[in-house]
Protein backbone atom coordinates (compact mmCIF):
# COMPACT_ATOMS: atom_id res chain seq x y z
CA UNK A 1 0.00 0.00 0.00
CA UNK A 2 1.56 2.87 -0.86
CA UNK A 3 2.07 6.50 1.14
CA UNK A 4 -1.04 8.35 -1.08
CA UNK A 5 -3.43 5.69 0.21
CA UNK A 6 -1.98 5.82 3.88
CA UNK A 7 -2.13 9.45 4.18
CA UNK A 8 -4.28 10.73 7.00
CA UNK A 9 -7.80 11.84 6.08
CA UNK A 10 -10.30 14.26 7.54
CA UNK A 11 -13.53 14.61 5.81
CA UNK A 12 -13.53 16.75 2.56
CA UNK A 13 -15.51 19.61 3.32
CA UNK A 14 -13.33 20.24 6.56
CA UNK A 15 -10.00 19.78 4.76
CA UNK A 16 -8.13 22.95 4.29
CA UNK A 17 -4.40 21.78 3.75
CA UNK A 18 -3.50 18.21 2.38
CA UNK A 19 -0.23 17.24 1.67
CA UNK A 20 0.50 13.88 -0.54
CA UNK A 21 3.85 12.31 -0.86
CA UNK A 22 5.56 15.77 -0.76
CA UNK A 23 8.98 16.11 -1.92
CA UNK A 24 11.80 18.19 -1.50
CA UNK A 25 15.35 17.22 -2.74
CA UNK A 26 18.48 19.78 -3.27
CA UNK A 27 20.95 18.49 -5.63
CA UNK A 28 24.40 18.64 -4.21
CA UNK A 29 26.53 16.62 -7.17
CA UNK A 30 26.62 16.80 -10.70
CA UNK A 31 28.74 15.04 -13.00
CA UNK A 32 30.49 16.58 -15.69
CA UNK A 33 27.86 17.45 -18.70
CA UNK A 34 25.68 18.84 -15.11
CA UNK A 35 23.35 16.05 -14.85
CA UNK A 36 22.98 15.90 -11.17
CA UNK A 37 24.18 12.89 -9.76
CA UNK A 38 23.62 12.76 -6.04
CA UNK A 39 20.82 14.63 -3.57
CA UNK A 40 20.04 16.04 -0.75
CA UNK A 41 16.42 14.82 0.81
CA UNK A 42 15.65 17.23 2.86
CA UNK A 43 11.66 16.01 2.56
CA UNK A 44 10.77 12.36 1.38
CA UNK A 45 7.39 11.35 1.08
CA UNK A 46 5.58 13.29 3.58
CA UNK A 47 1.61 13.36 4.16
CA UNK A 48 -0.92 14.66 5.89
CA UNK A 49 -4.21 16.64 6.17
CA UNK A 50 -5.34 18.89 7.96
CA UNK A 51 -8.76 20.72 9.49
CA UNK A 52 -9.74 24.05 9.38
CA UNK A 53 -9.28 26.30 12.55
CA UNK A 54 -6.95 23.62 13.65
CA UNK A 55 -3.35 23.23 15.09
CA UNK A 56 -0.25 20.46 13.29
CA UNK A 57 2.52 20.41 15.45
CA UNK A 58 5.66 19.26 13.96
CA UNK A 59 8.58 17.97 15.82
CA UNK A 60 12.26 16.17 15.06
CA UNK A 61 15.42 16.71 15.71
CA UNK A 62 17.55 19.85 13.83
CA UNK A 63 18.17 18.91 10.67
CA UNK A 64 15.16 16.32 10.50
CA UNK A 65 13.25 18.80 7.20
CA UNK A 66 10.57 20.54 9.66
CA UNK A 67 11.27 24.29 8.20
CA UNK A 68 11.84 22.97 4.53
CA UNK A 69 8.64 21.00 4.62
CA UNK A 70 6.98 24.68 5.90
CA UNK A 71 9.00 26.85 3.53
CA UNK A 72 8.04 23.86 0.44
CA UNK A 73 3.94 24.08 1.22
CA UNK A 74 4.20 27.65 0.70
CA UNK A 75 6.17 27.33 -2.18
CA UNK A 76 9.08 28.81 -0.94
CA UNK A 77 10.79 26.21 -1.83
CA UNK A 78 9.84 24.03 -5.91
CA UNK A 79 8.10 21.09 -4.86
CA UNK A 80 10.74 18.23 -6.15
CA UNK A 81 7.38 15.45 -5.67
CA UNK A 82 3.95 15.21 -4.29
CA UNK A 83 1.16 17.33 -4.50
CA UNK A 84 0.04 20.47 -2.18
CA UNK A 85 -3.35 21.06 -1.73
CA UNK A 86 -4.80 24.32 -0.45
CA UNK A 87 -8.94 24.40 -0.46
CA UNK A 88 -8.88 22.25 -3.37
CA UNK A 89 -6.74 23.88 -5.08
CA UNK A 90 -3.02 22.45 -6.16
CA UNK A 91 -0.90 24.75 -5.10
CA UNK A 92 1.94 22.56 -6.27
CA UNK A 93 0.76 22.99 -9.79
CA UNK A 94 -0.47 26.71 -9.86
CA UNK A 95 1.35 29.49 -11.93
CA UNK A 96 3.25 32.13 -10.68
CA UNK A 97 0.22 34.39 -11.50
CA UNK A 98 -2.55 31.98 -9.77
CA UNK A 99 0.10 31.56 -6.89
CA UNK A 100 0.39 35.21 -6.56
CA UNK A 101 -3.76 35.48 -5.76
CA UNK A 102 -3.26 32.55 -3.28
CA UNK A 103 -0.35 33.77 -1.31
CA UNK A 104 -2.26 36.17 1.26
CA UNK A 105 -3.80 33.12 2.58
CA UNK A 106 -1.06 31.97 3.30
CA UNK A 107 1.62 32.93 5.61
CA UNK A 108 4.59 32.38 7.85
CA UNK A 109 6.27 33.45 10.70
CA UNK A 110 10.22 32.99 10.65
CA UNK A 111 12.55 31.50 13.59
CA UNK A 112 14.79 34.51 14.10
CA UNK A 113 12.73 37.56 14.08
CA UNK A 114 16.16 39.49 14.06
CA UNK A 115 16.81 38.20 10.66
CA UNK A 116 13.48 38.70 8.99
CA UNK A 117 12.36 42.11 9.75
CA UNK A 118 14.48 44.52 7.46
CA UNK A 119 16.39 47.04 9.20
CA UNK A 120 15.45 49.86 6.62
CA UNK A 121 11.54 49.84 7.18
CA UNK A 122 9.66 51.60 9.88
CA UNK A 123 6.94 48.81 11.82
CA UNK A 124 4.57 49.79 9.75
CA UNK A 125 5.94 49.88 6.67
CA UNK A 126 6.95 46.05 7.55
CA UNK A 127 3.23 45.52 8.62
CA UNK A 128 1.48 47.22 5.88
CA UNK A 129 3.49 46.80 2.64
CA UNK A 130 1.87 43.31 1.58
CA UNK A 131 -1.32 44.37 2.56
CA UNK A 132 -0.89 47.28 0.46
CA UNK A 133 0.12 45.64 -2.36
CA UNK A 134 -2.36 42.99 -2.47
CA UNK A 135 -5.04 45.34 -2.59
CA UNK A 136 -6.27 44.80 1.27
CA UNK A 137 -6.23 48.72 2.06
CA UNK A 138 -6.02 51.88 0.30
CA UNK A 139 -3.03 54.62 1.58
CA UNK A 140 -5.54 56.34 2.27
CA UNK A 141 -7.03 53.91 5.48
CA UNK A 142 -3.55 52.18 5.61
CA UNK A 143 -2.53 53.59 8.71
CA UNK A 144 -5.59 53.14 10.56
CA UNK A 145 -5.49 49.53 8.88
CA UNK A 146 -1.87 48.90 10.58
CA UNK A 147 -2.34 50.54 13.54
CA UNK A 148 -5.48 48.51 13.71
CA UNK A 149 -3.49 44.80 13.15
CA UNK A 150 -0.60 46.33 15.72
CA UNK A 151 -3.15 46.35 18.18
CA UNK A 152 -4.54 43.10 17.60
CA UNK A 153 -1.06 41.54 18.45
CA UNK A 154 -0.41 43.66 21.71
CA UNK A 155 1.59 46.28 19.58
CA UNK A 156 1.81 50.31 20.48
CA UNK A 157 0.63 53.13 18.32
CA UNK A 158 3.99 54.92 18.74
CA UNK A 159 5.77 51.99 17.92
CA UNK A 160 4.40 53.01 14.20
CA UNK A 161 7.39 55.22 13.08
CA UNK A 162 10.07 53.08 14.99
CA UNK A 163 12.94 50.61 13.39
CA UNK A 164 13.38 46.74 14.48
CA UNK A 165 16.28 47.36 16.53
CA UNK A 166 14.37 49.34 18.46
CA UNK A 167 12.75 46.54 20.44
CA UNK A 168 12.99 43.30 22.47
CA UNK A 169 12.88 39.58 21.06
CA UNK A 170 9.61 38.99 22.05
CA UNK A 171 8.59 42.70 20.37
CA UNK A 172 10.04 41.61 17.74
CA UNK A 173 8.10 38.51 17.19
CA UNK A 174 4.88 40.13 17.60
CA UNK A 175 5.98 42.47 14.42
CA UNK A 176 6.32 39.38 12.87
CA UNK A 177 3.37 37.70 13.51
CA UNK A 178 1.35 41.62 12.87
CA UNK A 179 3.17 41.41 9.07
CA UNK A 180 1.87 37.65 8.34
CA UNK A 181 -1.81 38.59 10.65
CA UNK A 182 -2.24 42.02 8.18
CA UNK A 183 -2.92 39.58 5.06
CA UNK A 184 -5.94 37.96 6.33
CA UNK A 185 -4.15 34.29 5.76
CA UNK A 186 -6.16 31.51 6.94
CA UNK A 187 -3.04 28.72 7.19
CA UNK A 188 -0.13 29.99 9.34
CA UNK A 189 3.11 28.06 9.19
CA UNK A 190 4.66 29.41 12.32
CA UNK A 191 8.61 28.10 12.31
CA UNK A 192 9.87 28.03 15.94
CA UNK A 193 8.44 31.23 16.55
CA UNK A 194 9.37 31.28 20.00
CA UNK A 195 12.67 29.02 20.04
CA UNK A 196 14.26 32.60 20.14
CA UNK A 197 12.84 33.67 23.18
CA UNK A 198 12.64 33.48 27.14
CA UNK A 199 9.97 31.35 28.70
CA UNK A 200 7.92 34.53 30.40
CA UNK A 201 7.70 35.63 26.79
CA UNK A 202 7.38 32.36 24.98
CA UNK A 203 3.98 31.87 27.50
CA UNK A 204 3.01 35.51 26.52
CA UNK A 205 3.17 34.59 22.44
CA UNK A 206 1.65 30.97 23.03
CA UNK A 207 -1.29 32.53 24.36
CA UNK A 208 -1.50 35.26 21.97
CA UNK A 209 -1.52 32.88 18.80
CA UNK A 210 -4.26 30.54 20.69
CA UNK A 211 -6.41 33.85 21.17
CA UNK A 212 -5.90 35.12 17.66
CA UNK A 213 -6.97 31.38 16.07
CA UNK A 214 -10.23 31.66 18.00
CA UNK A 215 -11.25 35.30 17.15
CA UNK A 216 -10.14 34.74 13.31
CA UNK A 217 -10.83 31.19 12.92
CA UNK A 218 -6.77 30.43 11.80
CA UNK A 219 -5.04 27.08 10.99
CA UNK A 220 -1.74 27.06 11.92
CA UNK A 221 1.77 24.21 11.24
CA UNK A 222 3.38 24.99 14.61
CA UNK A 223 7.46 23.65 14.58
CA UNK A 224 9.03 23.26 16.82
CA UNK A 225 11.55 21.31 19.20
CA UNK A 226 9.96 21.88 22.34
CA UNK A 227 7.01 19.23 22.97
CA UNK A 228 6.07 21.01 26.27
CA UNK A 229 4.98 23.75 23.58
CA UNK A 230 3.45 21.49 21.37
CA UNK A 231 1.45 19.35 23.98
CA UNK A 232 0.32 23.11 24.73
CA UNK A 233 -0.84 24.31 21.27
CA UNK A 234 -1.39 21.24 18.79
CA UNK A 235 -5.15 19.50 17.93
CA UNK A 236 -2.83 16.87 15.83
CA UNK A 237 1.20 15.77 16.09
CA UNK A 238 3.42 14.86 13.33
CA UNK A 239 6.68 13.35 14.27
CA UNK A 240 9.64 13.82 11.57
CA UNK A 241 13.21 11.62 11.15
CA UNK A 242 15.56 12.48 8.47
CA UNK A 243 12.68 14.08 6.01
CA UNK A 244 10.23 11.53 6.61
CA UNK A 245 6.46 11.34 8.92
CA UNK A 246 7.52 8.54 11.25
CA UNK A 247 4.11 9.35 13.37
CA UNK A 248 1.24 11.05 12.93
CA UNK A 249 -2.28 11.34 15.04
CA UNK A 250 -3.82 13.28 17.68
CA UNK A 251 -2.42 14.72 20.56
CA UNK A 252 -3.88 12.19 22.96
CA UNK A 253 -3.01 9.68 20.94
CA UNK A 254 0.52 10.53 20.62
CA UNK A 255 1.43 11.39 23.84
CA UNK A 256 -0.68 8.81 25.40
CA UNK A 257 -0.07 6.30 23.35
CA UNK A 258 3.51 6.50 21.63
CA UNK A 259 4.22 4.08 19.22
CA UNK A 260 7.63 4.73 17.47
CA UNK A 261 10.49 4.37 19.14
CA UNK A 262 12.06 7.73 17.89
CA UNK A 263 9.30 9.37 19.09
CA UNK A 264 9.32 7.73 22.64
CA UNK A 265 13.09 8.85 22.69
CA UNK A 266 12.00 12.53 22.13
CA UNK A 267 9.25 12.18 25.13
CA UNK A 268 12.00 10.62 27.01
CA UNK A 269 13.95 13.58 27.13
CA UNK A 270 11.38 16.04 28.60
CA UNK A 271 12.61 16.91 31.53
CA UNK A 272 9.75 16.29 34.30
CA UNK A 273 9.42 19.39 37.36
CA UNK A 274 9.02 16.55 40.40
CA UNK A 275 12.46 15.66 42.09
CA UNK A 276 11.00 12.60 43.28
CA UNK A 277 9.84 11.15 39.73
CA UNK A 278 12.87 9.37 38.34
CA UNK A 279 13.53 9.32 34.17
CA UNK A 280 13.05 6.67 32.20
CA UNK A 281 15.69 8.52 29.57
CA UNK A 282 15.87 6.22 26.18
CA UNK A 283 19.37 7.31 24.68
CA UNK A 284 19.69 6.93 20.98
CA UNK A 285 22.96 5.82 19.58
CA UNK A 286 24.99 7.51 16.78
CA UNK A 287 24.09 10.64 15.11
CA UNK A 288 21.54 11.25 12.85
CA UNK A 289 22.57 9.14 9.26
CA UNK A 290 22.98 12.02 6.27
CA UNK A 291 20.33 12.76 4.30
CA UNK A 292 22.17 12.86 1.32
CA UNK A 293 22.95 8.74 1.72
CA UNK A 294 20.55 7.73 4.41
CA UNK A 295 20.63 3.87 5.63
CA UNK A 296 18.94 1.24 3.44
CA UNK A 297 15.80 0.42 4.93
CA UNK A 298 14.18 2.09 7.94
CA UNK A 299 16.05 5.52 8.17
CA UNK A 300 15.91 5.02 11.65
CA UNK A 301 17.27 1.74 12.28
CA UNK A 302 21.11 2.37 13.05
CA UNK A 303 19.62 3.85 15.81
CA UNK A 304 16.87 2.11 16.91
CA UNK A 305 16.74 -0.51 19.86
CA UNK A 306 14.33 -2.73 18.48
CA UNK A 307 16.36 -3.19 15.54
CA UNK A 308 15.28 -6.01 13.26
CA UNK A 309 16.52 -7.88 10.22
CA UNK A 310 14.14 -6.48 8.48
CA UNK A 311 14.40 -3.07 9.77
CA UNK A 312 17.94 -3.24 7.60
CA UNK A 313 16.72 -4.17 3.95
CA UNK A 314 12.66 -2.68 3.88
CA UNK A 315 11.38 0.55 4.40
CA UNK A 316 8.10 0.42 6.94
CA UNK A 317 5.25 1.24 5.49
CA UNK A 318 3.42 4.28 6.58
CA UNK A 319 -0.18 2.44 8.35
CA UNK A 320 -2.63 3.42 10.58
CA UNK A 321 -2.04 1.54 13.89
CA UNK A 322 -5.56 2.89 15.46
CA UNK A 323 -8.23 4.98 14.25
CA UNK A 324 -6.51 8.49 13.41
CA UNK A 325 -2.67 7.26 14.62
CA UNK A 326 -0.20 6.28 11.68
CA UNK A 327 3.25 4.76 12.37
CA UNK A 328 5.94 4.21 9.76
CA UNK A 329 7.60 1.09 11.86
CA UNK A 330 8.47 -2.54 11.28
CA UNK A 331 6.78 -3.56 15.05
CA UNK A 332 3.58 -3.07 13.70
CA UNK A 333 3.89 -5.02 10.44
CA UNK A 334 1.43 -7.71 9.43
CA UNK A 335 2.45 -11.61 9.92
CA UNK A 336 2.20 -11.73 5.86
CA UNK A 337 5.14 -9.42 5.64
CA UNK A 338 7.43 -10.96 7.55
CA UNK A 339 6.47 -13.99 6.06
CA UNK A 340 7.15 -13.07 3.06
CA UNK A 341 10.57 -10.86 3.85
CA UNK A 342 11.75 -14.46 5.75
CA UNK A 343 10.71 -16.17 2.14
CA UNK A 344 12.94 -13.00 0.41
CA UNK A 345 15.81 -14.63 2.08
CA UNK A 346 15.98 -17.45 1.95
CA UNK A 347 15.58 -17.56 -1.11
CA UNK A 348 18.76 -15.26 -1.59
CA UNK A 349 20.57 -18.01 0.85
CA UNK A 350 19.44 -20.46 -1.32
CA UNK A 351 21.27 -18.73 -4.34
CA UNK A 352 24.17 -17.64 -2.96
CA UNK A 353 24.82 -21.11 -1.90
CA UNK A 354 24.01 -22.92 -5.06
CA UNK A 355 26.38 -19.97 -6.85
CA UNK A 356 29.43 -20.81 -4.50
CA UNK A 357 29.01 -24.72 -4.87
Amino acid sequence: MTDLENTPKATTDEVLLEVKNLQKYFVVDTSFFGKPTKYLRAVDNVSFSLKKGKTLGIVGESGCGKTTMGRTILRLYDVTGGEVWFKGQEVSKLSEREFNKLRPNMQMIFQDPYASLSPRLTVGEIIGEAALQHGLTTKSQYRDYVLNVMKTCGLQPHYFERYPHEFSGGQRQRICIARALALKPELVICDEPVSALDVSIQAQIINMLKELQQELGLTYVFISHDLSVVKHISDEVGVMYLGSMVEYGSKERIFENTLHPYTKALFSAVPVPNPHVKMNRVILKGDIPSPVNPPKGCKFHTRCEHCMEICKHVPPTYREVEDGHFCACHLYASEEELAKFALQQETERLAQETASV
